[in-house]
């Protein structure tokens, strides 16, 4: 009686961890690492005092007390320019998004236009500063100073970079021109994904353009306008290279340019590397802290229920299913 031999299975799990592994081995080198390593300097006294190393020391939560006096006002810098970008990025996004969506419309030149709108995302932020830095030179023979002299409109050149409102202005008009082109190709997509079948529905109906673009159009593409804040506010709270380039690190007037990211450089740059391991660790909590708040507060559902209202719905509803599952069994 021949034997009957047992057919070994082949596995190919061991196949996906090989093929995942490099991407976790440089994760732990160039990127855990380093964030353990910031951590716990955060909390030692390490700095270079002349050609001398002090520390590490530990001091505790003292690098975290040291710096809750210059924080805020850094933070508040960069939310404020942040805002000043971000909002009529968003506001001019939707409206382009919109138009070039809308087969009604039958816009010509589309591919044009959409390419020239997302081109300044392809050119270098410090490359962008040096190029506002020149445009709006303080100098009558700056190109925007001397354009407002010709027309009359101005009686003598502006100083853009000592006003504290012009400067943050600046920096808020780059980052807009910059990123709107990016979010612009994001929104339309999400449009695009939306079922045509929605709006000939509502056409039929008889709502307007306005009503179908609040009713239909924002509440399905609230997903990706989450995105797009949280991923703006990430790289709102990292900005670094405009204001650096366009006020020569120096965060003029008065510091109302200088972002957090400025201040901690400023604390690399003099190998005080406790303070700035506090400081990042301190981005690394505000940046969490605000995207989870921005993503339950738009994400939350519109069903006028508390939390607790919620669950007992839920708990209700399951009740009720398994009742109904036990009298078809019976």
């Amino acid at each position: 009686m021949p034997v009957k031999t047992k057919k070994k299975g082949i596995s190919y799990a061991k196949w996906g961890y090989i093929f995942m592994a490099p991407f976790f081995i440089i994760y732990a080198i160039f990127q855990l690492y380093p964030m353990i390593t910031t951590v716990y300097y955060s909390f030692f006294e390490y700095f270079r005092s002349g050609l001398k190393i002090i520390g590490p020391n530990f001091v505790g939560l003292k690098n975290y007390a040291s710096m809750l006096a210059e924080v805020p006002k850094y933070f508040a810098n960069t939310i404020i320019m942040w805002l000043m970008g971000f909002l009529p990025q968003i506001i001019i996004s939707l409206l382009l998004a919109s138009w070039f969506t809308d087969l009604r419309l039958r816009l010509k030149f589309q591919g044009f236009f959409k390419t020239v709108i997302y081109m300044p995302n392809l050119i270098m932020a410090s490359a962008f500063a040096m190029l506002f830095f020149t445009l709006f030179s303080d100098t009558a023979n700056g190109p925007i100073n001397s354009i407002l002299l010709n027309l009359g409109l101005i009686a003598e050149p502006i100083r853009w970079m000592t006003n504290v409102w012009s400067a943050r202005g600046l920096v808020g008009l780059m980052n807009f021109l910059m990123w709107f082109g990016n979010t612009t190709i994001i929104l339309m997509a999400a449009i695009m994904g939306v079922d045509p079948g929605l709006y000939e529905a509502a056409e039929l109906d008889g709502a307007s353009s306005r009503q179908m673009f609040w009713k239909i159009t924002m509440p399905l593409i609230k997903p990706m306008l989450v995105y797009t804040l949280i991923t703006s506010l990430i790289g709102g709270l990292q900005m670094f290279d405009v204001p650096q380039v366009l006020t020569n690190g120096k965060g003029t007037p008065n510091n109302s340019t200088t972002t957090i990211v400025m201040y901690l450089n400023q604390h690399l740059y003099s190998k005080n590397y406790g303070t700035a391991g506090a400081i990042s660790v301190l981005m690394f909590l505000i940046c969490g802290v605000l995207c989870v708040l921005v993503y339950a507060t738009l994400t939350r559902q519109d069903d006028g229920l508390t939390k607790a209202q919620r669950k007992a719905r839920k708990a209700q509803i399951k009740a009720a299913k398994k009742a109904a599952r036990t009298q078809k069994g019976a």
